[in-house]
């Protein structure tokens, strides 16, 4: 087994193979530090697409000088921090409307009846 140094070597030099074993050895990892920061599956996976994007458009040129796991821990953290905060912005107000429930009362039915006599009328 190549160390994560000579992988990225063979990376350098156009060894698609060797970025997939790279690919394979870290994506477990990626993939669970980035649903504690996000704390979703899905969201986990988009930071883990995103990392390995983010890593293969350092090729050609990348240099390692610390272990592997220290280089992705920040961009992991970063793109999922991205990740989260930009879900929230867009899912808040679905939660919030989901949550409002209106009565089911025969007074609610009516105005539901009324209000949609009225809209097929201005249509």
């Amino acid at each position: 087994m190549d160390s994560d140094q000579r992988l990225i070597e063979l990376i350098n030099e156009g060894d698609a193979d060797a970025f997939e074993i790279l690919y394979r050895r870290y994506r477990d990892w990626v993939y669970n530090l980035a649903w504690r920061f996000t704390g979703s599956p899905q969201d986990a996976l988009d930071v883990l697409q995103e990392t390995f994007t983010y890593l293969l458009g350092k090729f050609p040129g990348f240099s390692l000088t610390a272990s592997m796991t220290t280089f992705l821990y920040p961009v992991v953290r970063h793109i999922s921090l991205t990740v989260r905060s930009k879900n929230r912005r867009f899912t808040s107000d679905e939660e919030m409307l989901s949550e409002i429930t209106a009565p089911a009362s025969k007074e609610t039915q009516g105005s539901r009846s009324e209000l949609a006599a009225v809209m097929a009328c201005t249509a």
